[in-house]
């Protein structure tokens, strides 16, 4: 079989480039936001012409999105360790790490306010960003209905947002430290209100 073989004039992304370009857009995002962020000063800061950033998005609204979704869905995991509340330990450590990250932490809130003054790109954003870390979470919770372990019945939307909201309103909205036992607490109290029970292992 002959090898084939990139076309004439066809361009070659260079993981590389990619990788600066990501941390450039990154980094912009934190330092002056959505609204003011330019492509030019992303080209400059990741050491590449415009063209570059052009090669892999078509536009301004489309590298944000790719490059926030790439950032915060790539650190998504779905843990297994058992227990519907060891998974959610697990996984609201990461939100938890996620939020407090020193440059999604002020990405994030501008985001937010972004999406209030121009729906189309943000809700794009949050389709990207949200929807797949919120399957994940789903993962968890279906499979604690399988093992017992939740009452049948239970509203799984309700449930993923009352496991996002307390660190969302702590981190993002108060801005006050949570302490080292708020994820134990925010997942107990959570399973409480879900009337979740412990299921024997082997059962």
């Amino acid at each position: 079989m002959p090898t084939r073989r990139t076309p004439t004039g066809a361009a070659v992304l260079q993981p590389e480039v990619t990788n600066a370009i990501t941390e450039a857009v990154l980094d912009e995002l934190a330092a002056v936001g959505y609204g003011r962020l330019a492509m030019e000063a992303v080209a400059k800061r990741a050491g590449v012409g415009k063209s570059a950033l052009y090669r892999r998005w078509p536009s301004k609204d489309a590298m944000i999105s790719a490059v926030v979704a790439e950032f915060s869905v790539s650190r998504a995991t779905a843990p297994d360790t058992g227990s519907l509340r060891g998974d959610l330990i697990e996984l609201q450590q990461a939100v938890h790490d996620r939020l407090t990250h020193p440059r999604f932490s002020r990405i994030l809130p501008d985001l937010i306010a972004e999406g209030a003054r121009n729906p189309g790109p943000a809700e794009e954003i949050r389709s990207a960003i949200g929807g797949p870390r919120r399957e994940v979470a789903r993962r968890l919770f279906d499979r604690a209905l399988g093992r017992g372990e939740l009452p049948a019945g239970t509203d799984v939307e309700l449930a993923l947002d009352l496991l996002a909201g307390p660190s969302y309103w702590r981190l993002v909205v108060r801005r006050e430290p949570p302490g080292p036992e708020f994820v134990e607490h925010v997942v107990d109290h959570v399973l409480r209100a879900l009337g979740a029970r412990e299921v024997p292992t082997g059962q």
